[in-house]
């Protein structure tokens, strides 16, 4: 059987992924009993203290045990904590010795999206993949530069260390794990139990590019807003270096230090965005898009289009358009 510890950190915490991950593993048993086999999980509430937390002032959560007492357990689940990241750690600073003393004995640790800061925290996955709320994207890198955020990604398995990405990504994780520990029959019966979409590897659809403009260099900054303003034309790195009169090299050198984008991936995602925008809100083929922010070439945008959302121009306008009618009533 397979000691499952849920923390249950201080702070701001989504309540929702405690009580998921406590439903989606007990669920599993159930099903594992229904077919005359032994539950897989046992399932407890891990605290700092044994005192119990109050969540968005209404719910009360009481640690079955604390990591005092807890001597071994073989999966560590993080839940995701909002809040100042610095504040989140510093709260929670007393599980992370004990994540880290657990892991070295062989137990395995999952991150539930923002709970990738926590686990960031550890040292557990400097030099590995990990994913988390894609809105967390430049905050996540800029904490923590050793390790390698993949923010389309819904789930990150590094031999011992997970990650979901945004909100309720954390299920596919879960049914991910469930998977891993029993076989892919229970995690089938657990994602319909739930109807969650199995399989499911990107959260790329999901990002809203906002531009990244937090960062010290007017100049850069004024030139993202040209780009934003004029993003149906054709713009060229070339155009740009003339129009505001700086050499290729620092244009290139300055933009991908203060976006962590070079000029041309920005001109991309910004135009992405706004053809993203352009399928969600009207009913115009994919050409008429395609040539409202810039691109004449057919392949080339599909392909792009593609790479950055994970669908097709075709699937994301039928996901996504608002005014596609919905299926009469009977």
């Amino acid at each position: 059987m397979k000691h499952i510890s849920i923390l249950i950190p201080k702070g701001a915490v989504a309540l929702g992924c405690i009580e998921g991950s406590f439903r989606v593993f007990t669920q599993a048993n159930e099903f594992l009993r229904a077919a005359g086999e032994e539950p897989m999980f046992n399932v407890q509430f891990v605290g700092m203290t044994d005192q119990a937390q109050v969540y968005d002032r209404l719910f009360t959560v009481q640690p079955d045990t604390r990591i005092a007492d807890l001597r071994k357990t073989d999966l560590i689940i993080i839940p995701a904590v909002n809040g100042d990241m610095d504040e989140v750690i510093a709260d929670n600073e007393a599980f992370l010795p004990w994540i880290r003393q657990q892991h070295a004995r062989g137990a395995e640790v999952a991150s539930l999206c923002v709970g990738a800061f926590l686990l960031a925290a550890s040292g557990l996955v400097d030099g590995k993949k990990c994913s988390t709320h894609w809105l967390s994207e430049p905050l996540f890198r800029d904490m923590f530069p050793n390790v390698e955020l993949v923010p389309d990604r819904i789930i990150t398995d590094e031999k011992g260390t997970y990650s979901s990405g945004g909100a309720n990504s954390f299920y596919n994780l879960l049914l991910h794990l469930v998977e891993k520990f029993t076989y892919r029959d229970v995690a089938i019966l657990c994602s319909k139990y739930f109807a969650i979409e199995i399989d499911r590897d990107s959260q790329s659809a999901f990002i809203m590019f906002k531009g990244q403009k937090d960062h010290p260099d007017d100049s850069v900054r004024e030139i993202q807003s040209y780009i934003e303003s004029n993003f149906a034309e054709r713009i060229t790195v070339d155009q740009l270096t003339s129009h505001f009169a700086i050499s290729r090299r620092s244009l290139e050198r300055r933009f991908k230090k203060a976006t962590r984008n070079t000029v041309t991936e920005y001109i991309q995602r910004v135009k992405i965005e706004a053809a993203k925008k352009g399928f969600e809100t009207s009913r115009k083929n994919i050409t008429e898009v395609m040539f409202e922010v810039g691109y004449t070439d057919n392949k080339a945008f599909r392909t792009l289009f593609k790479r950055t959302t994970g669908l097709s121009p075709v699937e994301y306008r039928k996901k996504y358009n608002r005014e596609v009618p919905l299926p009469a009533r009977n």
